[in-house]
């Protein structure tokens, strides 16, 4: 965390309402906050998350700073179980999802109802509750077929999945709440977030722990497509940093609603990936061989993804300090020895 904002969170403590806190992104920003004397509240319904995420984050802070933690767990799809946990929080920030471009394509109403209606009980209970402010994950997926390079906030083409429908859907939402009701929200348009505790397992892991998970392993390594495809990947220390600078500085905002980027500005090939995987590995001292198969692109997939996030620089002083290689160096370890 940068130290001007574990300045401002010593100085003030809030409450904040974490969905999908033992999912991958949601579990980082619960060890972040509770780390700096902060108190939170936790949602999950463990359809993807997991309760190790959360045995982790417990095992990594004192005792004391646990206490400061209540987890309840309730399907956010359930607008009856979510009402009592709302009370007195501060800030939300909302995780919870169904990711995956091939799940959403595979079960698009269970997808729409995680990613529309559970989204909008979130959403009409931080109205109701008078949050000081609603920070929501959304995806760089909502650029659809628009092949403009960078992805400039104000661009989009149209969606290519039922994921991307119900993202965008998400943004649409938040902008009519705050029209209306005066609730300020910001939307976050994550591009490619990596990181510990991202689950490597099952046929919807995201690419970069999956692929660790194969080199350590020795198993085959395979991309959709030739390898050219670009992404710009996201460390989660940059992610943290955009939610909880987008909380401290929402009140400073002119509009009460914004959508952002957050990523770093860098594209990178999926073959570049790999041999930086590879070598990583290989140097903190795992023998593998190399054992790389291409295969056919990825219905609803987009070619190449490179953001523009001056505008997040601009508004809530983001500035990513881990590039895909820092990145990968940070988190690797961290597969290796769990």
């Amino acid at each position: 965390m940068r130290e001007d904002i574990k300045a401002v969170l010593q100085n003030e403590t809030y409450t904040w309402l974490i969905t999908g806190v033992a999912g991958f992104i949601g579990s980082n920003l619960l060890e972040s906050l509770l780390r700096h004397n902060q108190r939170v509240i936790g949602i999950d319904n463990f359809e993807t998350g997991h309760q190790n995420n959360l045995d982790d984050v417990k095992a990594s802070i004192s005792e004391n700073k646990w206490k400061n933690f209540t987890f309840h767990e309730i399907d956010i799809f359930n607008y009856a179980a979510l009402e009592n946990v709302f009370k007195d929080t501060d800030f939300v920030l909302h995780q919870a999802a169904l990711g995956s471009v091939p799940r959403s394509i595979k079960d698009p109403k269970r997808t729409n109802e995680v990613n529309v209606s559970g989204f909008l009980n979130i959403l009409n209970l931080a109205k109701k509750n008078l949050v000081k402010g609603f920070i929501f994950a959304t995806s760089s997926s909502v650029y659809g077929d628009h092949k403009a390079l960078p992805k400039k906030e104000d661009c989009i083409g149209n969606p290519l999945s039922p994921y991307a429908i119900t993202k965008l859907t998400n943004e649409l939402y938040a902008k009519t709440f705050s029209e209306h009701y005066g609730l300020k929200s910001i939307g976050l348009r994550y591009f490619n977030v990596f990181g510990k505790r991202q689950d490597p397992n099952g046929a919807y892991a995201a690419v970069v722990p999956r692929w660790i998970k194969s080199i350590i392993n020795g198993d085959d390594v395979y991309i959709n497509g030739d390898g050219s495809t670009t992404r710009d990947f996201c460390y989660i220390e940059n992610a943290v940093d955009a939610n909880i600078l987008s909380a401290l500085r929402m009140q400073k905002m002119t509009n009460d609603f914004e959508v952002m980027n957050i990523a770093v500005g860098e594209s990178n090939n999926l073959n570049k990936l790999f041999d930086l995987i590879f070598t990583i590995i290989k140097k903190n001292g795992l023998g593998c061989a190399k054992r790389l198969s291409y295969r056919d692109f990825r219905a609803g997939d987009i070619k190449d993804s490179l953001a523009d996030v001056s505008k997040a620089k601009e508004l809530i002083d983001y500035h990513p300090r881990y590039n895909l290689e820092k990145g990968l160096e940070e988190c690797i370890p961290w597969y290796i020895e769990n």
